[in-house]
């Protein structure tokens, strides 16, 4: 049975040419069949040439790309490639096999050809998250693959899409295990060493924020006898890596109280009840009022993404430019602050010169001692760099 087709408007080939895998809603002239959102459909110029085969939805991003490939049929055996593709390359990386992390990203989206899809990995729970209504409606496939290219190295696969799915697709999403049970959700992983609950089923995201895992090493290379405040601290990870680093105090900041206990958890599961460790239950802006000039010497920014989508960029870039304006401020000289942006829409430069207008209405003489990214578990597909979301600046302020 052939997929059914959309067809190009003349010359709105080009990206795909360049393999970007999206096709916006705007470059198609009509569709033969009236294909249904994720459904696999195939994708023609306007000449009538194969040129793509993906994912068909409603939104401005019309068709997520799965092959330029005309002979790559997606069937279980494709599912089986991707995934055994995705897991080589962690394995490359030394984390698929490692004992001092267990926990990673298996597949990130775009960057691993597979639009729409992300996989962690906790220990030997595997949890799924799809964004686009072709993953959800595949992910028993996917399931399957994991299953077939992990072994007796996985218990358990969990299926987190109810809140990533479009908000307009009417598929009672529930979530749940697709293979497997862990019990309750909460598993213990190892981080370069260091130990974390992780809570798969009410956590954010998928449980973790794995992708911070390189930044919070550089924070411990450099916690050695300070002071550090660690903002939208979630579940501790900064914080955990400055106390490991030899932090002489650490104070752990959410409004959420969900998130600080998670936090004090983490640090007794690392330190026992010594650590040199406080933790409070408020909003970072009003934390930051009351704390005196000069009381940390190194502070922690990592807000979630401030922009979502390029409608609300310019008040983001204001939220960035206050949060920072207001650390520089109260730092210590000499000190050092981790600033991050896991905002899409806001690029490296606007965050950049979003920072260096808050150094300027500080009045302080700063330093730029790192530019910070994502780490190789979440790859950017050369030909989508919208897959580089994670914008991070250590800086060194006198």
């Amino acid at each position: 049975m052939s997929n059914k087709r959309i067809y190009l408007k003349r010359g709105k080939e080009e990206s795909l040419l360049r393999r970007h895998p999206w096709i916006f809603s705007g470059a198609i002239a009509r569709a033969d069949g009236d294909p249904e959102e994720g459904e696999v459909v195939d994708v023609f110029t306007s000449s009538g040439d194969f040129i793509a085969r993906g994912h068909c939805q409603i939104g401005s991003i019309a068709v997520r790309v799965l092959t330029f490939e005309r002979a790559e049929e997606i069937n279980s055996k494709w599912w089986q490639a991707r995934i055994a593709e995705a897991l080589a390359v962690r394995k490359a990386m030394g984390l698929a096999q490692s004992e001092q992390t267990t926990c990673y990203r298996l597949v990130h989206g775009e960057g691993d050809g597979l639009p729409g899809l992300v996989i962690d990995i906790y220990g030997t729970t595997a949890v799924v998250q799809c964004h686009s209504v072709g993953m959800y409606l595949s992910r028993e496939e996917i399931a399957e693959a994991l299953r077939t290219n992990f072994g007796d190295r996985l218990t358990a696969i969990y299926d987190k899409s109810s809140q990533t799915l479009p908000y307009n697709a009417d598929l009672d999403a529930v979530d749940g295990y697709l293979w497997g049970q862990a019990s309750d959700g909460d598993g213990e992983v190892l981080e370069n060493g260091n130990r974390f609950h992780v809570d798969w089923i009410k956590g954010q995201k998928t449980g973790f924020f794995i992708d911070q895992r390189e930044n919070r090493a550089l924070v411990g290379h450099y916690a050695r006898g300070r002071r550090l405040l660690n903002t939208f601290c979630y579940t501790g990870g900064f914080s955990i890596y400055g106390l490991a680093g030899g932090a002489k105090e650490v104070v752990s900041v959410d409004s959420s109280e969900l998130a600080v206990s998670l936090t004090d958890k983490n640090v007794e599961l690392n330190f026992g009840d010594s650590a040199p460790h406080r933790s409070a239950a408020m909003d970072t802006f009003d934390f930051l009022s009351t704390t005196r000039k000069g009381e940390f010497d190194m502070i922690i920014l990592d807000p979630p993404a401030f922009a979502k989508h390029h409608k609300v960029l310019g008040n983001a870039l204001q939220g960035y430019k206050r949060l920072n304006a207001r650390a520089l401020e109260k730092i210590a000289p000499g000190g050092i602050l981790f600033t991050f942006s896991c905002s899409q829409a806001v690029s490296k430069e606007q965050f950049r010169t979003t920072v260096f207008s808050a150094a300027a209405i500080a009045g302080r003489r700063v330093r730029i001692l790192h530019q910070l990214t994502q780490p190789a578990d979440h790859p950017i597909n050369i030909y989508h760099p919208e897959g580089e979301y994670l914008k991070g600046l250590v800086l060194f302020v006198e």
